[in-house]
This record gives C-alpha cells, structure tokens and sequence, in this order.
C-alpha cells in the first residue's frame, strides 16, 4: 500500500465533471456511437479473458465516478459477476451508488485502497489513469489487491489522436486540445509497456476511436 500526501498531489479530481462523457459529449448519434463502441471494446475484452467462466468471480471498478460506467459494466457482466466500485471524490460516492443500487460502492484512493492482497480476479480502470498524479504507483496498488492470474481492463485516451479531435471540434482550444485535469498521455506502446511492468503480458488490446484498452493477465 503507497502512501501520497494530499499536498503533493496536481490532480483536482473533486472540481472535474467526469459525467460530462455520458451526459453531454455521449448524446447525438455520433457520441452515442463511440460511447457504445467503448463498451461494446470493453466487453469483447471481458469475453477474450475468459474469466467470467470460471466459477464465482469477484471484480471492481477503481474510479467509478458518478456510476454511469459502473452501471454498464454491470448490465453486460454475467450474474455470477460480484461487481463492487469505488471512488475517490466522496461527493460522487452517493450518486455512483444511487444509480447502482445493488452494487457495493465506497471511498478509497486508489493509491491507498482498503482491500487484502489478491482480492479481485478482475479490475477495471476506465478513463482513470490520465488524471493521476503517479500512475505508476496506481498500477502497483492495483496489481497487489489483483490474484494472479487475474485480469485487468484499462483504458485511455489514444495520443495524440484525442487532442487533435478535441481541437477539430473546437473544445479545448487554449490547451491544445488537452482535456483539462489529463495529467499524462499515452500512446498505445507506452501504455503497454507501463502495464507489462506490473501485471505482465498483455492479452489483448482495442483502439476504439478515440481510445486505448489493455487486457491484461497478472502473472502467477
């Protein structure tokens, strides 16, 4: 379990609007088509893995922001999936859990999580490790509560790809089309490589547009 002072910490996640994607930039036929794209990716990944056969499985969702993400996992996870979420920004924990009745949802950093070692056969971080301050440190704490064996699915923003489209549709301007509170980039061969480094090989991975997912198996 890594340790961060709040001090040293860039990131405002509690001034963000991470509902934004589902709420405005996911309505009108185009957004709703990546958006379903998005999942439609993260699912065939779930399905590549192979791990929702396998008996009784216990997965999380780290960063679940306002649940609207949580609540898709959910309806396309089998029933012998226990998912549970968690949040860092405790405003959102009661909306996340709102929306998600019958899903476990709590407050933790996802640098200092509550849970025992090897505890999930499958994780998921969704649009969560471009806002953090020491990604690296995140992956670490997510490979020890993840089994071996076990499973993660990632995702990103794909560089420079997603500022050149925010640019396109003139948003972001003054940023270069950075998304504002996006601390870190990743190209998919960084983004790759960071994961191997904790977790091991990479299974799979999608280039939904305008994003990056990993599948990822934590070594034995």
């Amino acid at each position: 379990m890594t340790q961060i002072p709040d001090s040293t910490l860039k990131a405002t996640p509690e001034l963000e609007d991470f509902g934004h994607k589902y709420t405005e930039e996911g309505q009108g036929k185009i957004g709703r088509k990546l958006l379903d794209g998005y999942f439609s990716s993260v699912a065939s990944l779930v399905d590549a893995s192979g791990i929702t056969g396998q008996g009784n499985i216990k997965a999380i969702e780290v960063g679940c922001g306002e649940g609207f993400s949580t609540l898709r996992l959910r309806e396309m996870l089998p029933a012998n999936v226990e998912l549970e979420a968690s949040e860092f920004v405790a405003k959102l924990v009661p909306e996340a859990q709102k929306r998600n009745p019958d899903v476990k949802i709590i407050e933790e950093s996802i640098y200092e999580t509550t849970h025992a070692d090897n505890s999930f056969d499958l994780i998921f971080l969704l649009e969560v490790l471009e806002h953090l301050d020491y990604p690296d440190k995140a992956l670490q704490e997510l490979a020890r509560i993840l089994k071996p064996g076990g499973y993660l699915v990632l995702g990103v923003p794909r560089e420079p790809l997603w500022c050149m489209l925010n640019m396109a549709r003139g948003k972001y301007l003054a940023h270069f089309g950075n998304t504002p509170g996006h601390l870190n980039h990743w190209p998919t061969f960084a983004l790759k490589r960071d994961i191997k480094k904790h977790f091991g090989p990479i299974v799979k991975h999608r280039t939904p547009l305008p994003w990056t997912q990993v599948l990822a198996q934590k070594r034995n």
